[in-house]
C-alpha cells in the first residue's frame, strides 16, 4: 500500500467509523450470532494474493458488523462501560502511526516522559495523594487493565513483606506463611493474581461482606488477628472502590487503619468508579486513600478513553522495581544507568509497551476537565433519575443506594421473572443490560456511562423493560 493509498483508504477508514457512530444506536445492541456463524462464512484458507481494501471493507460490513456488540452504542448499559470518542480514536492511530516501543526512557524519551507527565495530571485531576506523583519515590504507569494493575499490587507486597524478614530468619521460604485478603465482592481479578503469582489456594482470604455488600474493618481486623495467632503474615489487602456487582464502595479510611497497624499492604481498585473523582463533590469515594500503597482506576471505562488503559499508582516503586526488574545486557544503555529516567518495562509484566499515553492526552486536551466533569455528573444525574423512576413504580423495586451511575434493581415477583424480562429486553435488540445476583436474587444492572448515552435513551430503555414485564 504506497502513501496516497493509504491516505484515501484512511480518509474511507475514517469517514466509516463516523457514519459507523452517527447509526449505531439502530443496530441491535447486542450481537444476534450464533456461535461459529462468522468462522463458516469465512474461507477455509488464507488467500494466496492480496486483497483489494475495498474487498475486505465490504466484508467488515457484511461479516463482521452482525458479529458485533456494540459497546458504543448510547443503548448499552449492561456490565461497566468501555467507552471511546473522537479524540481518543486520533489519538490511538497516530500511536500505531508512530509504531513506537516504549520499552526503555531510550526507545522513545517522549512515550515514558509524556506517560509520566499525564499520570501526574490524573494526580490532581482526581485528587489523589500527592505521594503517587513522580517526583518523590511514587509514580504512576499505564497498564492495560486493572487485573494487571492487581497483580503487580499483589507482587510488590509480596517483595516489601519479604524485604521485611530479618536476615537469617528464613527469607523466602516463608513465602508460604503470607495472607492475602479481599471481600467476596472484589473483582475475580484478585483470585486470578493470587494464581499467577502462585499464592496457594488456602492463603487468599475471601471475606465476607456486610449487609451494604462492603468490607467491613471489624471483619477485616479479625481475619488478620486470626491469622497473626495462627503464627502466619498478613501481607496484602486488595479494597474496591466501586465493586462490579453493585458499585458497593469499601470503606477504605476504616480499612486503611487496619492495614497501617498490620503492616498489610493496601491497594485500592477504582477500575470504573474512580472517574467519578474528577468531581469534587464525589471525591469522598476516596476518603482515607492516603493510607493506600497502591492505587488504580480505569479512563477505558468511564472517562471516554478507549480500550486498554488503566492508571496504576504506587506511593513507593521500590517493591514494584524490586519485584518485576531483570536487566540483560542487551538492554542495558547509559541513560537506564545514569538513574535519571524511568523505564517502564520495570513496572508491569510485559516488556515491550505501546504508546498509550497518547490517547489518553488527546481526550484530556480534548475534553478539557469541565468537559470531562460535565459528562460524569450528567451520568450520575441520569442514573438518579432512573432510580426515583423504578421507586415511583409499585412493581419494581431499587436493591441498594445507587452511589454512581449503577442502578440494580428488579421487578417485584421473582427471579424467573426478571429473568424474562431481561432476555426479552436483550433479544428484542433495542437496549442492552445484564444482571447479577445480590442477597441471592437474580438482580437487574442499569450501568448509565456511554459516551454517547442522552436522557432519551435511558428513557427507551424504562420503556422497554416495563413493556416486556407487561407481556409476561
Amino acid at each position: 500500500m504506497s502513501p496516497e493509498e493509504f491516505r484515501r483508504h484512511g480518509r474511507a477508514m475514517v469517514d466509516w467509523i463516523a457514519d459507523y457512530w452517527e447509526r449505531v444506536e439502530e443496530l441491535p445492541v447486542r450481537s444476534r450470532a450464533q456461535p461459529g456463524e462468522l468462522r463458516a462464512a469465512l474461507p477455509a484458507e488464507a488467500p494466496e494474493q492480496g486483497e483489494s481494501f475495498e474487498a475486505m471493507m465490504a466484508d467488515v460490513d457484511e461479516l463482521i458488523l452482525p458479529g458485533i456488540t456494540h459497546w458504543q452504542s448510547p443503548n448499552f448499559f449492561a456490565y461497566f462501560p468501555a467507552n471511546s470518542s473522537p479524540p481518543a480514536v486520533l489519538g490511538e492511530l497516530l500511536s500505531a502511526g508512530l509504531g513506537v516501543q516504549g520499552m526503555l526512557w531510550s526507545t522513545s524519551p517522549a512515550c515514558t516522559e509524556l506517560e509520566t507527565h499525564v499520570l501526574d495530571w490524573l494526580v490532581g485531576m482526581l485528587g489523589l495523594p500527592a505521594k503517587f506523583r513522580s517526583a518523590g519515590p511514587g509514580g504512576g504507569v499505564i497498564q492495560d487493565t486493572a487485573s494487571s494493575s492487581t497483580l503487580c499490587a499483589l507482587l510488590a507486597a509480596r517483595e516489601r513483606a519479604v524485604a521485611c524478614v530479618p536476615e537469617g530468619s528464613g527469607g523466602a521460604a516463608e513465602l508460604a506463611d503470607l495472607v492475602y485478603y479481599c471481600s467476596d465482592q472484589a473483582h475475580s481479578s484478585v483470585e486470578k493474581a493470587a494464581r499467577i503469582a502462585g499464592v496457594a489456594a488456602d492463603r487468599l482470604r475471601v471475606l465476607a461482606s456486610d449487609h451494604d455488600r462492603r468490607l467491613a474493618a471489624a471483619t477485616l481486623r479479625a481475619a488478620v488477628e486470626a491469622d497473626r495467632a495462627a503464627g502466619l503474615r498478613p501481607a496484602f489487602l486488595c479494597a474496591t472502590v466501586g465493586t462490579t456487582s453493585s458499585n458497593a464502595i469499601d470503606p477504605v479510611a476504616a480499612l486503611g487503619e487496619v492495614c497501617a497497624e498490620h503492616g498489610l499492604w493496601l491497594h485500592v481498585d477504582a477500575a470504573m468508579s474512580g472517574t467519578a473523582a474528577l468531581c469534587p463533590e464525589l471525591r469522598w469515594i476516596h476518603d482515607g486513600l492516603e493510607r493506600a500503597d497502591s492505587y488504580c482506576f480505569n479512563p477505558h471505562k468511564w472517562m471516554f478513553t478507549n480500550f486498554d488503559c488503566d492508571c496504576f499508582w504506587v506511593a513507593d516503586r521500590g517493591p514494584l522495581l524490586a519485584a518485576l526488574s531483570i536487566l540483560p545486557e542487551y538492554l542495558r544503555n547509559q541513560a537506564s544507568e545514569s538513574g535519571a529516567v524511568i523505564d517502564y518495562r520495570d513496572w508491569h509484566v510485559p516488556l515491550g509497551r505501546r504508546f498509550r499515553a497518547l490517547k489518553l492526552w488527546f481526550v484530556i486536551r480534548s475534553y478539557g476537565v469541565a468537559g470531562l466533569q460535565a459528562a460524569v455528573r450528567g451520568h450520575v444525574a441520569l442514573a438518579r433519575e432512573f432510580a426515583a423512576w423504578v421507586r415511583d413504580d409499585p412493581d419494581w423495586e431499587v436493591v441498594g443506594e445507587p452511589p454512581l451511575n449503577l442502578v440494580c434493581f428488579r421487578r417485584r415477583g421473582g427471579d424467573d421473572a426478571n429473568e424474562r424480562i431481561l432476555e426479552a429486553v436483550n433479544a428484542a435488540g433495542r437496549v442492552f443490560l445484564t444482571h447479577t445476583k445480590l442477597d441471592g436474587r437474580y438482580t437487574l444492572r442499569m450501568s448509565i456511562g456511554q459516551t454517547r448515552t442522552e436522557r432519551r435513551h435511558v428513557e427507551r430503555a424504562w420503556k422497554e423493560l416495563r413493556r416486556a414485564a407487561a407481556e409476561l
